[in-house]
């Protein structure tokens, strides 16, 4: 189960994959469409794999991407 949630601003970025290069758990691609911008932006591929690391957003130059982080819930 996916510790985390990935949202994009499609429009907003430029499309430079840092994003995908640095996730450890290989969740990102290039979408394989065209952007407001003309560029082809990230989707999230394996949003099952994220664990909120964060790496993503952290790298992201233009601030386009957001991750929420899910509380784990108690058991018993």
């Amino acid at each position: 189960m996916a510790k985390g949630r990935i949202e994009i601003d499609e429009d907003r970025c430029k499309g430079c994959g840092l994003c995908i290069t640095v996730c450890p758990e290989d969740c990102l691609e290039f979408a394989g469409h065209l952007n407001a911008r003309g560029v082809n932006p990230p989707r999230v591929k394996r949003p099952e794999a994220c664990t909120a690391c964060m790496s993503c957003a952290l790298i992201c130059p233009d601030v386009v991407i957001k991750v929420y982080r899910f509380r784990k819930q108690p058991t018993g």
